[in-house]
């Protein structure tokens, strides 16, 4: 699959004006010469990051445009635009081989593909989350326009030509787990990326520290509480612990 060019995400044809009006409307062009948002300057490590894993608070939409009404009723954290995500200087920070592994749900992948460009990786493959009950079924629980989500993907990118490490050639590309709160990806992400990609790592959206990891993120110092709207999305970094 390859992934929209930046510039555009062109929408479908449309067989009314009042219908090409309305698609002209919520298309949300990803431009590579976005402003981006005040962020929390990137870390860095000499040579660049070899490996980036990635959750970003993405921001879902109607057909109108607007911000959805059930993720605006919930209200668990902000979010971020598709342009503003794509926006971040990654490409300045990581290594000339990397990998990246970036979160993105299934109605957001052609956003997904298009922020994974822009950040200077090309798609190669992807992880799927199978969300699990207790009893092993899948969790019934997710919400869709078409299909009820039990699943979330991870893209997988390569930057340069660096291959997995060799346990990546015994590894499935699916992660079965139950869920936990809102939004929190599974631990065993952690663990799938430690044997198949080399270090040092870097987490973005980080919610919590990661022994041996180096984390980007509102949430990320261990002390953080409450989780959630305490800060803008990545817009300034977090006040000063009083």
């Amino acid at each position: 699959m390859t992934a929209p060019p930046l510039d555009t995400l062109d929408a479908p044809p449309a067989t009314s004006p009042d219908a090409v009006e309305r698609r002209a409307r919520r298309a949300e062009p990803l431009r590579a010469d976005v402003t981006p948002v005040e962020a929390v300057p990137l870390p860095t490590v000499e040579g660049g990051w070899p490996c980036v894993y990635a959750d970003p608070p993405w921001r879902f939409t109607n057909r109108t445009g607007k911000v959805a009404p059930e993720h605006r009723r919930l209200d668990r954290y902000d979010t971020m635009t598709a342009p503003e995500i794509a926006a971040l200087p990654v490409a300045d920070v990581v290594a000339a081989n990397a990998h990246l592994y970036l979160w993105v749900p299934n109605a957001l992948l052609p956003e997904g593909l298009a922020v994974m460009q822009g950040w200077g990786f090309r798609y190669v493959s992807n992880l799927v989350w199978a969300k699990r009950r207790k009893d092993g079924g899948p969790d019934g629980r997710g919400v869709g326009f078409y299909f009820r989500n039990v699943t979330e993907l991870i893209l997988f990118g390569v930057r340069g030509s660096m291959r997995t490490l060799p346990p990546a050639r015994r590894q499935v590309n699916m992660i079965e787990t139950m869920k936990r709160e809102h939004s929190r990806k599974p631990d065993e992400a952690y663990d799938l990326i430690e044997e198949c990609s080399p270090g040092p790592y870097l987490e973005m959206f980080a919610r919590y520290p990661r022994p041996g990891w180096t984390v980007w993120g509102a949430e990320a110092a261990e002390d953080v509480t409450p989780r959630g709207r305490q800060y803008p999305a990545y817009r300034s970094a977090p006040p000063e612990p009083s």
